[in-house]
């Protein structure tokens, strides 16, 4: 059974580097599973492992590091396009124990063909959004109704996981891996331009993790915010923000397409902390403000900028250390893409 579980959230739309730090988790703790808990070929993590490059969707980031990994029930699987990801992973010398628990639903190329007809809110396109609306409509596919739990001609293994975790004498130690970001969670998100699935830490007890396991909640966020689809409410066109898209390189793991960008907001990060019951803060992207040369803050509504990252770093640590209610161990300041 699970002794200690940790989790990483995204505190803002998805793209803040949580798979930077969820990598970086992987490589230091002892985990005996990485487990996603929500999403689906959407998910887009960008991998530098001892100086690769690698781009991941579905599959956990465990398969660098050998340790074994889950999709959980909270996600939507695209069979055809994960067999395809494990094969890639294969080639690039990644292998591990791949397990999927029977209650994903199945996204299948009609959900993919009429995702593809979005034109409003900005998705992926991956046909997640009918898949999640299948599921809740009870008219959806799951995966263990499709793929025989036994059927070796898979490249993973179909599992109930809570049979599986429950029938273990040892106790475990797992890393939960999230997807997208709080900001376009389907309840706390700017609804309508939300994701479909759970983007908090509650998703994680609705796959099979109690939360009397928890044990650190790592909160990933960027010193700046940006957001992957179409808002025309979202940011001012600037030469500013368009510098900071350029230099951050700030185009989407899954689509390639621009993401909008705007000046942090922390109030929203505070909200989003309070709700995920963050215990350690990581930021990170403050070296692309550094190169920029302009530091920008919303906070209770006015914009404050500074030119030195010095005093934009307290002025964002002050606030959240003095309106952040839970204890907080730490908050860390990553500058490099690759490590935290």
């Amino acid at each position: 059974m699970i002794k200690h579980a940790d989790i990483v959230i995204d505190l803002q739309a998805g793209d803040t580097g949580k798979g930077k730090v969820s990598h970086h988790l992987a490589k230091h703790n002892s985990y005996d599973y990485v487990l996603r808990f929500n999403g689906g070929a959407n998910a887009g993590h960008t991998i530098y492992h001892e100086g690769q490059k690698v781009v991941t969707h579905q599959v956990p980031v465990g398969v660098f590091y050998n340790i074994p990994c889950i999709i959980g029930p909270g996600c939507v699987v695209n069979i055809p396009a994960l067999a395809d990801e494990i094969h890639m992973l294969k080639k690039l010398g990644f292998e591990t124990t791949i397990y999927i628990d029977k209650r994903c639903h199945v996204t299948s190329r009609a959900h993919i063909a009429e995702d593809g007809q979005d034109d409003k809110i900005g998705t992926t396109r991956q046909g997640i959004g009918p898949t999640y609306r299948d599921k809740y409509a009870r008219t959806g596919q799951r995966l263990g109704d499709v793929v025989k739990f036994n059927d070796v001609t898979q490249p993973y293994s179909v599992i109930d996981i809570a049979q599986y975790f429950f029938q273990l004498d040892r106790q475990l130690h797992v890393l939960c891996e999230g997807a997208q970001g709080f900001q376009i969670d389907i309840d706390w998100g700017d609804y309508p331009y939300v994701t479909s699935s759970h983007c908090t830490t509650g998703a994680v007890a609705l796959n099979g993790v109690a939360p009397r396991t928890w044990r650190n909640v790592y909160g990933v966020m960027k010193a700046y915010e940006t957001y992957s689809g179409f808002k025309t409410h979202y940011t001012e066109d600037t030469s500013i923000f368009s510098a900071i898209q350029q230099v951050g390189q700030e185009f989407g793991a899954t689509t390639g397409r621009t993401r909008q960008v705007r000046w942090l907001h922390v109030d929203d990060v505070v909200q989003a902390m309070h709700v995920n019951d963050v215990t350690d803060l990581i930021i990170n992207k403050i070296d692309v403000l550094e190169e920029v040369g302009v530091f920008g803050v919303v906070h209770r509504g006015v914009t404050h900028t500074f030119h030195n990252g010095h005093d934009f770093k307290q002025f964002v640590e002050a606030k959240i250390r003095s309106e952040y209610k839970y204890k907080l161990n730490t908050i860390i300041w990553s500058t490099s893409p690759e490590k935290v």
